[in-house]
């Protein structure tokens, strides 16, 4: 069954012409141009994925995006103007699964698109079948999905899981961010240092104990980062 896609955009010809792309891809596609006319559409047909204007009229993408994930469990793929880098930030960190600057390449979204599909909202790319991993003072559990830091179990997100298994697999290493990308959110995302940024952020607000002096997700200037651990006092 084909994947149903939802585009609220306000550019009637970024939205015709998507549309006729991504129709032309295999998907169902419907579209909106104001936030208020997709929140109505998502309440009487959940779509697999949303592509999401930022500068909306009304009701702007952040907002929306709010909106949505209150109401449903959608994948949420932001399109936003390279100028507004905090925007694409900001959308992250509200619940955004990805985002892609405007002017895009039509294949390059696509590719973004089945990669959000595949991982879905909920599924890590680690086998459950791997072993639980003890370094220093953390423990990762890849069949239970859990983790505990000095005794005290925390709930991280898919991405935020993989990346820190990635660190605990490769301690006291420098590891590149492009590298990180490859790893954690496959070939797709590579270009795209941001996603990392942000999702090193909300692991270092979780795992260590003053994110701003952080002692195990160190940065290396210029290379990279490196995990420490800690020992188990």
């Amino acid at each position: 069954m084909a994947k149903h896609i939802l585009i609220v955009d306000d550019d009637d010809l970024l939205r015709r012409s998507l549309a006729f792309n991504l129709q032309q891809a295999g998907f169902e596609v419907n579209t909106a141009a104001r936030a208020e006319d997709a929140l109505k559409m998502v309440a009487i047909t959940t779509p697999d994925l949303v592509i999401l204007d930022i500068g909306l009229p009304g009701m702007d993408g952040l907002d929306a995006l709010r909106e949505l994930k209150g109401q449903l469990e959608v994948p949420v793929i932001f399109l936003t103007a390279r100028r507004r880098e905090l925007d694409e930030v900001v959308g992250l960190e509200l619940g955004a699964d990805d985002y892609v600057t405007k002017p895009f390449d039509v294949d390059v979204l696509i590719a973004r698109i089945k990669a959000v599909l595949r991982r879905g909202t909920k599924t890590s790319k680690l086998s459950p079948e791997q072993p639980s991993l003890n370094v220093g003072d953390i423990i990762i559990d890849p069949k239970a999905h859990s983790v505990s830091v000095a005794g005290a179990e925390i709930s991280l997100a898919p991405r935020e899981f993989d990346l820190l298994h990635t660190f605990a697999t490769n301690p006291d290493h420098i590891i590149t961010v492009e590298d990180l990308l490859a790893r954690v959110w496959g070939a797709e995302y590579i270009g795209q240092p941001q996603v990392v940024y942000v999702h090193i952020r909300w692991l270092r607000e979780k795992i260590e104990t003053i994110p701003a002096q952080p002692e195990r997700i160190l940065t290396v200037r210029g290379k990279g980062y490196k995990f420490v651990p800690r020992e188990i006092n």
